[in-house]
């Protein structure tokens, strides 16, 4: 396998999400979820590459999120996607795949909080 691939993919999905901080602090919903959805696919390749790699020994059922949170807030959830997507990165690059898995699988999570977000915020009318 590629594990260059998983590279590029989280790298992809991270330089996304630094696009969607810089348009969220300008205002710019539309471009916000362009790159929110660019940086879900980015990152639904790396981890479906990672599932290859780790058929076996993934624990993502141990890595969900509170599937009920009482209010979303943008901002941080992008910076945390942030964060952890360097973290990604980062152990990739020292090859603990294993680690980077998780924290890709978080970010997708936090992404999807975003996505849902945006959703119900264009259904109320806002």
């Amino acid at each position: 396998m590629k594990f260059e691939k998983i590279l590029e993919a989280i790298t992809s999905a991270k330089n996304h999400i630094e696009d969607s901080v810089e348009a969220f602090a300008k205002n710019k919903e539309t471009e916000v979820m362009n790159n929110v959805w660019q940086a879900a696919a980015d990152l639904e390749y790396a981890l479906f590459l990672f599932s290859l790699k780790h058929q076996d020994e993934t624990k993502s059922s141990s890595w969900k999120l509170d599937p009920h949170p009482k209010q979303v807030e943008i901002e941080p959830l992008l910076t945390s996607t942030k964060n952890l997507l360097q973290t990604a990165k980062e152990n990739c690059k020292i090859k603990n795949f294993l680690e980077a898995h998780k924290n890709a699988w978080i970010a997708r999570g936090h992404l999807l909080r975003i996505h849902d977000a945006f959703e119900k915020k264009r259904k109320s009318g806002k």
